[in-house]
């Protein structure tokens, strides 16, 4: 398979050790998700801040925070009926769980933590779609911000981060929502500036 032309990821240098800076922001990492101006989603489907809002109104709700099961060896969840025809999640995470590096490819999201305290790592650069094994990130591209309870953030598509539950001794409850619903979930992981493709996961691998 050939690589993406940089023309159509500017910013992006594709190589077998391509590099990454940030000219080609996913979302705008360092402002608040009321921020995000992503005009995504079809004229019949959710946008961002129709997400953003979906996740921080049902994570006030306490008694379906309340209902989901906790597990202290890994995280759980259980799927929710999301607005628009979008793909909505409870999640649950034990201390010192997280979901290492990921993206959403197409589809675009919002998340809030419902209780506890959640810490999100981000790249400020879109990454190629295809073509590639393993990125060397240019200086610049890391976004983190702390998300206590009642706290969220939406983001556009291609968004790539981790998410992580940091406490020792404490559960973190969350909701995410994705449009369109979710058509696979890339996998990374990552040495120092060094981003590796590991897996690409559809969605009978998590439903």
């Amino acid at each position: 398979m050939s690589a993406p032309s940089p023309s159509v990821f500017p910013g992006v240098s594709v190589s077998p050790a391509a590099s990454v800076s940030p000219g080609a922001p996913a979302s705008p990492g360092g402002s608040p998700a009321s921020a995000v101006s992503v005009a995504a989603g079809t004229p019949a489907g959710p946008n961002v801040a129709d997400l953003l809002e979906f996740v921080r109104r049902t994570a006030r709700d306490a008694d379906l925070i309340a209902s989901l099961p906790l597990d202290p060896e890994g995280r759980t969840w259980v799927r929710l009926d999301g607005p628009g025809g979008s793909e909505a999640w409870l999640i649950g995470w034990p201390p010192g769980s997280g979901t290492g590096w990921h993206d959403h490819a197409e589809s675009i999201g919002a998340f809030t933590t419902a209780s506890g305290t959640l810490r999100e790592h981000s790249l400020a650069a879109r990454l190629p779609t295809d073509g590639w094994k393993t990125l060397e990130l240019s200086e610049g591209v890391d976004r983190s911000r702390q998300l206590p309870a009642g706290q969220g953030r939406a983001f556009g598509q291609h968004h790539v981060h981790e998410v992580l539950n940091e406490s020792d001794d404490e559960h973190a409850v969350s909701v995410h929502a994705y449009y369109p619903p979710l058509p696979r979930i890339r996998r990374f992981s990552r040495t120092g500036a060094v981003l590796r493709l590991e897996q690409t996961e559809r969605p009978e691998d998590w439903q």
